[in-house]
């Protein structure tokens, strides 16, 4: 396959314009029936939300440290 990509793309120049009608006329010339297969949807791409499987909290008291000083009986106070 990069034998006969690298064939084609030294015979037209490198330009894919020339390549592919090139290719449409071999077709047309083979008298072969071809499927055309409907294009493909782009993805949206769009950023995921976060799962919530941090350890990362907005409330202290959640946070393992936090937990950890409970079970100790350590106290934030002075």
């Amino acid at each position: 396959m990069k034998a006969i990509r690298h064939r084609l793309g030294a015979e037209f120049d490198y330009d894919l314009d020339r390549i592919f009608a090139d290719i449409q006329r071999r077709q047309a010339e083979s008298g072969r029936t071809y499927v055309t297969r409907p294009s493909r949807r782009i993805a949206n791409n769009k950023a995921m939300q976060r799962s919530g499987g941090s350890d990362v909290s907005d409330n202290a008291e959640s946070t393992p440290a936090a937990r950890e000083s409970q079970t100790l009986g350590v106290s934030d106070s002075p």
